[in-house]
């Protein structure tokens, strides 16, 4: 039988990897933010490295995947179904600012704490108030303030993806005509906007692996999919050709996963791994706090175990834990309450009131 994502239309196996995408980035962060990664380092340096290196590529999973959902929402047969863009644009804003608010309020207070408690270059500087209209308006990156917390880049990236398959939608109202206007931006991103380090605080350099996304979508659901993924695959593998980027290569694979995933009835119904599919749904709100969980347990093993390898794994793992427990509670109280948009605007208010006085707190201190 089906289980109940499956049967109420939520594909099982897209939480899944949402859930093991979120869990590397999270060890991710704990490697590369010391100090526990640090003294914890000679018990396990391959894995450590490995981490290190490579678990940032997960975030590609998330791209392909916003691309994915964002093309069978908007437009599952390659034109729009929506009719008012700028309530799109405003539903999604909510959706992601208003968890996003609470962690960045949650990271104020995180910051502050770890800096009273150890020294470290991980700790984000006390914010200045621009700084922070900057982030609440997700333009912190393009603006060039430090971030006050790791991973919100990606929530101003995925902003501004959704913004512009809004505007490509809107503008090819023709059957056909945003599927070619998505075909030719990805292509665009992958041969040049990519290989442009200087324009990683856009959309243009991220649109390749999102639109990966949305045509493995499309190609899943055509009467010739696997056809369809076969160009999607010789697509990739010219980007790789021109210059080999492994986190390129992670979104084509991720990309053609979701195109035979789409095109199995069996597969789009299989349901395992119940745990990392529950963490697959909060993902996003474990993305948003795991850094002030991490920072603080950080500071307190720093203090308590400044030398023990083997306590400072304990505190890794535990920090892991804790993680998620704090996005899961984020997603039940916050994240899942988001669905109107005038009791998000008035959440989002009250926040920003809470962030104004903490800040004028500190500042003050």
């Amino acid at each position: 039988m089906p289980s109940n994502s499956a049967r109420s239309g939520r594909i099982p196996l897209l939480d899944v990897l949402k859930g093991l995408a979120c869990a590397l980035v999270v060890a991710h962060h704990l490697v590369f933010y010391g100090p526990m990664s640090d003294v914890a380092y000679p018990l396990a340096p391959n894995l450590m490295d490995w981490l290190f290196a490579y678990g940032r590529m997960a975030v590609q999973v998330f791209l392909v995947l916003g691309g994915f959902l964002a093309a069978s929402t908007l437009a599952p047969h390659g034109v729009a179904r929506f009719n008012e863009p700028l309530q799109q644009v405003l539903r999604r804003f909510v959706r992601l600012s208003t968890p996003y608010l609470a962690a960045l309020l949650f990271s104020l207070v995180a910051a502050e704490l770890a800096r009273n408690g150890m020294e470290h270059y991980s700790i984000p500087s006390q914010p200045s108030l621009p700084q922070l209209l900057a982030h609440v308006v997700l333009l912190q990156d393009v603006l060039g303030y430090e971030a006050l917390s790791a991973g919100v880049w990606y929530v101003a990236i995925d902003f501004q993806l959704f913004v512009l398959a809004i505007a490509i939608f809107s503008l090819a109202r023709r059957r056909g005509l945003a599927v070619a206007l998505v075909l030719a931006l990805t292509v665009t991103s992958l041969m040049w906007f990519n290989l442009l380090p200087a324009l990683d605080t856009l959309a243009l350099y991220f649109v390749g692996s999102y639109g990966l996304g949305m045509l493995a979508f499309w190609a899943g659901r055509s009467a010739r999919p696997y056809r369809w993924l076969t160009a999607l695959a010789v697509l990739g593998l010219a980007a790789l050709a021109l210059d080999f980027r492994g986190r390129i290569a992670v979104a084509l694979v991720t990309a053609l996963a979701l195109g035979v995933l789409q095109a199995s009835a069996w597969a789009r119904q299989w349901s395992p791994l119940a745990q990392v599919q529950r963490l697959g749904q909060m993902s996003y709100s474990v993305f948003l706090v795991h850094f002030s969980v991490c920072l603080l347990v950080n500071m307190l093993f720093s203090q308590l175990f400044p030398t023990q390898p083997l306590a400072n794994a304990l505190g890794m793992v535990l920090a892991f834990a804790l993680s998620v427990r704090a996005g899961q509670w984020l997603y039940q109280h916050v994240e899942t309450r988001t669905g109107s948009i005038p009791l998000a605007l008035r959440m989002q208010g009250g926040m920003l009131v809470a962030g104004g006085l903490l800040l004028v707190g500190v500042k003050a201190l």
